[in-house]
């Protein structure tokens, strides 16, 4: 059997010492560029893989991250994970998963006792817990290194990074575009209160309303959660109106599908009688028919940025030796991918 190569033989045939191998691996800036290839090289030769458990052992940085979740929203959770092993395996960390709940009173002790058990260097952390203050402070207070992923447009905080999705300008966007599409009397469906994400797409709705001289109505507000039942109930609710919306601009794609599968149920022809749009691009809006409009949210990227993100944070962190490291913040925009369910021009019924 051949022998399996180690961090020696690396070091050996790149001519340089097992420390500096060390440094390539563990992605640290002070070595120069063509050291780094030729170990790279040397690694590749020998087909050799860390041993990132063995990494964690052997000295007091931690090789693994940690992600933590409690979002409903599969399609979400799954693209997030893939993004965030991505990066993992890229730069030689490994990924630990935790689904939790965000009203367990115990959260932090939860999250604390993780990270001391799976010796972890940081977590990244996702809505809604990335939104609550006092699971952050908590988090803090324990020295527990953390980068979240947000729903803002801006950030001042500089206590710790951040990956910031922009959906309020995204929602803006999107209901210009019914707006254009000769809508006047527009529908919006909120997704949980927990989230940022209901409250930033809402405010980009109103804003849009409000943009372009357009009445709120308050019966076609309605709260409600991220989920398909939501979207069914909610969009009987909206046609049952004596005056019905012509477009419903929902939270989610789930939700939306769930307004258009209503719609179908009562012979609505969507998107002539009724223009439905969701937001983030999940499957849910491509499996539709008509497929529907929507903004696109790029979560694998979101989340392997944020990976990435927190391994130089860390990295920084080490070697700022105490002193104040940059916290750095990150936007993304989703994009308005418009598609079937809003492509037709409204002779408004209502005017």
């Amino acid at each position: 059997m051949k022998k399996k190569s180690n961090i020696k033989d690396v070091a050996k045939l790149a001519g340089v010492s097992f420390k500096t191998v060390s440094r390539v691996i563990n992605n640290e800036d002070t070595v120069k560029g063509d050291t780094v290839k030729r170990v790279k090289e040397a690694i590749e030769t020998l087909n050799y893989q860390p041993n990132n458990a063995a990494r964690n052992l052997a000295g007091s940085k931690a090789y693994a991250l940690g992600y933590v979740y409690d979002n409903p929203n599969a399609y979400y959770v799954l693209d997030a994970q893939n993004g965030i092993l991505s990066e993992c395996r890229d730069r030689g960390y490994e990924l630990v998963i935790h689904p939790c709940s965000a009203t367990n009173d115990n959260i932090v002790d939860e999250l604390a006792t993780m990270v001391k058990r799976s010796q972890l260097a940081g977590l990244i952390i996702s809505p809604p817990l990335s939104e609550m203050p006092d699971v952050l402070a908590a988090l803090d207070e324990l020295n527990i290194k953390y980068i979240r992923i947000i729903s803002a447009a801006h950030v001042d905080d500089m206590k710790s990074p951040c990956v910031c999705i922009d959906d309020q300008n995204a929602a803006f966007e999107i209901t210009e575009h019914l707006i254009k599409q000769g809508h006047k009397h527009i529908a919006f469906l909120r997704g949980d209160e927990g989230h940022g994400s209901s409250h930033e797409r809402k405010h980009g709705f109103l804003n849009a309303l409000a943009s372009n001289n357009i009445e709120t109505n308050p019966s076609y507000l309605i709260d409600g959660s991220y989920s398909f039942e939501f979207g069914v109930d909610a969009a009987k609710q909206l046609l049952a109106l004596k005056n019905p919306p012509t477009a419903v601009f929902c939270c989610n794609d789930e939700i939306a599908a769930g307004v258009l599968f209503a719609a179908r149920l009562q012979g609505i022809d969507v998107p002539n009688q009724l223009a439905i749009a969701g937001f983030e691009d999940s499957p849910f809006s491509r499996q539709t028919w008509p497929k529907l409009t929507t903004a696109a949210q790029p979560t694998n990227l979101i989340a392997r940025t944020a990976a990435s993100s927190l391994i130089q944070h860390l990295s920084q962190l080490k070697l700022a030796k105490g002193s104040q490291a940059e916290s750095p913040k990150l936007y993304f925009r989703p994009t308005l991918v418009v598609r079937e369910s809003t492509e037709h021009v409204l002779e408004d019924p209502h005017e």
